[in-house]
């Protein structure tokens, strides 16, 4: 049984007050308490309208939370953006949140640490390149890094 509109409206606000959502994210929530996907898309399009929902400030946030805390390079960051439905010019435009010189040093501060957990290794040079990758920075960003710290 659908909830009705207004009550899911009020429920709406109060979480997209409490953090912030992609506009998938909030579709599959309204749509889930009403009864069609056209009031789901309404519902989307009020909160909107009313500055809860933004997908510019999700992708800011996004890009400010996984690239600060969890170290995430771009690269992993843009794809995670895309797979939840955010368009590439917001991608875009978030993406300047990201201060590249930080997300250098903490590239290179992760590389140690691995380098160390790896130091009798006898694959660490590539062991380091998958770690590199897998958080999300290009080839051209970790390899000179891991030059550099295997000289050291």
């Amino acid at each position: 049984m659908a909830a009705d509109f207004n009550t899911v409206m009020d429920y709406l606000r109060r979480i997209c007050s409490a953090r912030e959502y992609a506009s998938r994210d909030i579709l599959e929530k309204a749509f889930a308490r009403l009864e069609s996907p056209e009031e789901a898309a309404r519902a989307l399009k009020m909160l909107q309208d009313e500055l809860y929902q933004s997908d510019l400030r999700y992708a800011s946030a996004f890009c400010r939370d996984k690239s600060s805390i969890a170290g995430w390079g771009a690269y992993k960051i843009r794809y995670q953006l895309s797979s939840k439905g955010i368009q590439k010019e917001t991608i875009d435009a978030a993406m300047g949140e990201i201060d590249s010189d930080k997300a250098a040093e903490r590239l290179r501060k992760a590389l140690s640490v691995k380098r160390e957990q790896l130091k009798d290794d006898p694959q660490i040079k590539l062991k380091l390149l998958k770690f590199g990758l897998s958080r999300g920075y290009s080839y051209d960003e970790v390899e000179p890094v891991i030059r550099e710290i295997l000289k050291g």
